[in-house]
Parts: structure tokens; sequence; C-alpha cells
């Protein structure tokens, strides 16, 4: 038996709220598979766990807010191998009521037949019982829309749960008003009623949010200013024979596999960390821990304010047109609010990118317990001295933080010196 605790999904996380479960007690479980959804102050986050085996009891109910580390579930690791599927749980489903039975259509061709089952009567003949017996089988009757997978582990009244399908509500995520908790139709009016009011004033809800989620960055931040040594250095950056590559590749491919300057931007800073390792960790309890593999953080601003930075894994080894597909789908998730547990708590560095805000450099404030975070500017035309003539070419300004209590600027310019020769020969970054 082992405990599925709430993992820290960042820095600035202290605390998530349960929206809802995605699996039930003796459902069987794979390592990696999305089991609940997380609500932060940032976005709700699909959570996954990471051993195999068979869920036994829920320690946590949807809407409940607890503090990173409390155990959500306790899981048994060693499943039964008589019974892979998932046990049900009849005492969590709701006996049947009378109510949908008496609403049962009866066929036209059979008036006689009672709209409530009847006891068989011993003298009746077989054919009648076997006719009688047959009609009482559908006893209700199936909805007229899907019904969540776990509602019927919500106890609900006929009235409320034909309401609900009615509006296309999902009632397994409420806890009702009525005896043992069942969802009654006056829940269903005041969720209504809710909805109402929220849809009357969004731009009240949504300031709540923004306000919640720049209270969390400005503590995450906060906190890394206080115990961080930050130290700046950058580096001007030509972009011609990176341009030029991109040009020439781009030209005759689809629209959708065509690369983007930060794609070949970021490839470079993974490798230029693999030759300075020592910017690519976790610095935990007083010691660094350096990371073989890059999981590059990716600073994303949010469409109604606020910024994530979830992470690309193994951005060291993957090609252009690999890391291109995963970036565009990690920022339209972040937009959408389906980020993943595993994006949220592992990445080893944090690449920022402000070159579509026109801005020239940027120097970013380190994202503990990570030690370095690289930026990038805007690509612009800049005079640059060539063969002792002064001309224009496509320039850019790489910036990165560092932490000195694990590197100085001895490897801060090591690394930036790899990541402007790396950028001098993009056919290189397409390699793995």
């Amino acid at each position: 038996m082992s405990d599925f605790k709430l993992p820290s999904l960042g820095a600035d996380m202290d605390a998530g709220t349960l929206e809802r479960w995605l699996v039930a007690p003796g459902d069987t479980v794979k390592r990696g598979q999305v089991v609940a959804v997380v609500e932060t102050s940032k976005a709700a986050v699909d959570v996954e766990i990471w051993q195999d085996g068979q869920i036994e009891e829920l320690k946590v109910q949807p809407g409940q807010k607890v503090p990173v580390g409390t155990v959500l579930a306790t899981l048994r690791t060693t499943v039964p191998t008589r019974d892979q599927t998932p046990k049900q749980t009849p005492e969590l489903i709701p006996e049947p009521t009378p109510e949908p039975i008496l609403k049962t259509p009866t066929r036209s061709s059979d008036k006689s037949t009672p709209d409530r089952p009847q006891p068989i009567s011993s003298k009746a003949q077989p054919a009648q019982t076997t006719q009688a017996a047959e009609q009482t089988v559908p006893a209700v009757p199936a909805p007229t829309q899907p019904v969540p997978a776990s509602a019927s582990r919500v106890r609900i009244s006929p009235a409320a749960r034909k309401r609900a399908l009615e509006i296309g509500l999902d009632w397994s995520r409420l806890k009702g008003s009525g005896v043992q908790s069942s969802v009654v139709l006056a829940d269903l009016e005041h969720i209504s009623q809710a909805k109402q009011v929220s849809a009357a004033s969004p731009s009240g809800v949504l300031a709540g949010r923004q306000q919640a989620m720049r209270r969390a960055i400005a503590a995450a931040m906060s906190r890394s200013k206080r115990e961080i040594p930050h130290y700046y250095l950058s580096e001007s950056i030509p972009m011609t024979l990176a341009l030029a590559w991109l040009q020439q590749h781009n030209t005759g491919v689809a629209i959708t596999e065509r690369l983007l300057p930060a794609v070949l931007q970021l490839k470079a800073v993974a490798l230029a960390l693999q030759q300075v390792p020592q910017l690519n960790g976790h610095y935990v309890d007083g010691e660094f821990h350096s990371v073989d593999a890059v999981h590059a953080g990716m600073a994303i601003a949010l469409r109604g304010g606020g910024l994530v930075a979830p992470a690309l894994h193994d951005v060291q080894s993957k090609p252009l047109t690999v890391l291109m597909r995963e970036l565009t789908d990690l920022v339209k998730r972040a937009r959408a609010g389906s980020l993943r547990s595993s994006e949220m708590s592992d990445p080893t560095v944090t690449v920022t990118n402000l070159g579509d805000q026109g801005v020239e450099s940027v120097f970013g404030v380190i994202y503990p317990p990570q030690v370095a975070l690289v930026g990038f500017g805007a690509i612009s035309a800049r005079p640059v001295v060539e063969a002792e003539l002064v001309c224009a070419r496509p320039v850019v300004t790489a910036s990165l933080a560092a932490d000195h209590r694990v590197t100085d600027g001895h490897q801060g310019a090591l690394f930036l010196t790899a990541l402007r020769e790396l950028l001098q020969s993009p056919e290189q970054l397409e390699m793995p």
C-alpha cells in the first residue's frame, strides 16, 4: 500500500483545490496515467500517478483545498492478477427509486400492463410469466444524453437527474443538500442562479483570478530574489546564418511544418547546457543536483493575464520539427488550462522569449529550485562591423540570469559563447 500525494506544481504553489477525480476505488491505474484534475492559482492541471496499482481509497473529495503533500488517495501497488478490471462499488451506487419506473412507457398493444412491476402469480401460465418478466427488464429508460462516467456514484433525485440532463450539467462533481448529500432539484436551481450572476459580471470573476495569480507569482519571485544571489550576463548574437537556414528549410514545406527562430534558439540553449551542465538542474536543501536531460520551462503569457512555465522534456535529443509541434501544442494547452503535472513540476531551466513584443533584451528572475534563466529579445537589424565596414545585420540579445551559489561569471560566459557558436551552425541543431 502506498500514498498518492498532491505534488508541488511549482515554487509558487502551497496548496491546490481538487476539481475532480478521473478514477474510482477499485480502478487499476498505470504509471503516467492522469487520475485527477487540480486547480492551482494559475491553471487547472491534470495530475498523473507515478506507480502502477489499484486505487484503494480516495481521501480527498472534489472541491476541497489541501496543502501540497496531502494524501489524495491510497494505492494498492500489488494488483491481484485474477481480476484486472475495475471493481464496482455497489455501496456508492444509489438505490433505484420508484419514480423512474412510473415513467416507463408502456406498449400501446398492451394497455393492461401496469406501470409498476407486480409480483407474478403462481397461477399464471408459463408463457404469460415469460412475457411479463421480459417486459419488466428495462425498468429505467436510457437517458437522452450520455451519463457521466462517475455519475452513478453520486446520489441524485429523479427530478434533479432529469433537469441536469436537460441543461447538460455533469452532476458527478456536485455535493447535494439532500439526504446523504444527494443532489436535489433545489441544488440545480441554485447553480443555475449562480451561473447567471457569474455571466452578468464576468469581469469581476476574471479580476479575482488574475489577482490570485499575481499574488502567487509575486510570492515566488520575492522568494527567488530573497534567497538566490543572481548575476546577469548578455551577448549579442548574429542571426544571419540562422535566418538564411530557416528560410531554406521552410521553402516548399507545409505551413504546419515550418520552423520559427524560437525553436532554433531553444535547441541551441539545450545543447549549450550540455556543455555547461552546472546551469541545468535544481538547488535543493543547500545542494545543487545536476540533471542530464534538459527539460526547458517555456515562459508562456496567458490571455487573461499572468504567466506559466511548463516544461518541454528532453529538448537536447529531439529534432527541430518535433520541438516545433510540441511547443505549439504546449502553448495551446497552457492557454486552454489543460497542462499536466509532470510539465509543471520538473523544468530544469527556464527559457523566456519576448522577441514578439519588440523588446531588445530581457533579464529574468530565476524560478526556484532552478539555477538559471535564459532570455531572448527581438531579432532586429543592428550595425555590425564586417571587414572594416559597418553594415546592418539581424542580431538578437541573449541574456543569462544565474545562481551565484552554483556558478559564477566564468561558467555563464562559457554558456553564452557556446550558444552563440551553435546559432552560427544551424544545420547542426537538426542533428540528434
